[in-house]
């Protein structure tokens, strides 16, 4: 397998398309990403033009894990927050292609966002996260404290109620006053 490449998303059609292909596929699979099954394509494809509109603006980072040219995995970093949060930043819309789970992908999408949020000041990073199914695991190996669980929080893609952890992570020990 060719080494895995994280790059800063940017608009355009073929993106937008590849990550509306992604995410009716995450929702397909029963993946809690804020959508219900079954997701028109069209709708997947508007929700990435938005989301790359905002990053265009510079209100979030949309970052794509590339395996040779095609696109595998995503994750967002969502900067603009309220004014009293500068020192804040939300983890969002974590997606991996099915045929490339369980190989370091969200990791490595994950370590580059840390990157990138300590580059823009933010120290504080927060994620939510399905009690079913999501990747609690995974945001606890990465170092992520467990605030707690709200239950029947959202449906589930394919119906039924679930519960969503809330997690934070504080990537510098010393913080400005």
């Amino acid at each position: 397998m060719p080494e895995i490449q994280i790059r800063t998303l940017k608009s355009s059609p073929d993106i937008c398309a590849t990550l509306g292909e992604m995410l009716v596929e995450t929702v397909e699979n029963g993946g809690s990403v804020s959508f219900m099954h079954p997701l028109p394509f069209e709708a997947a494809n508007e929700f990435w033009r938005n989301s790359l509109a905002s990053a265009d603006r510079g209100e979030r980072i949309v970052l794509g894990a590339f395996d040779g040219e095609d696109l595998i995995g995503t994750v967002t970093l969502v900067l603009n927050l309220a004014q009293n949060q500068p020192h804040r930043a939300e983890i969002a819309k974590m997606m991996t292609r099915v045929s490339h789970r369980h190989r370091g992908i969200a990791t490595l999408l994950l370590r580059e966002a840390e990157r990138i949020a300590i580059a823009r000041g933010r120290w504080l990073l927060v994620l939510d996260t399905a009690e079913d199914e999501g990747a609690a695991g995974l945001y606890e190996r990465m170092g992520f404290q467990l605030t707690g669980l709200i239950p029947d929080y959202a449906l589930k893609p394919h119906g039924g109620l679930t519960g969503t952890l809330i997690y934070w992570k504080r990537l510098q020990d010393a913080v400005p006053a």
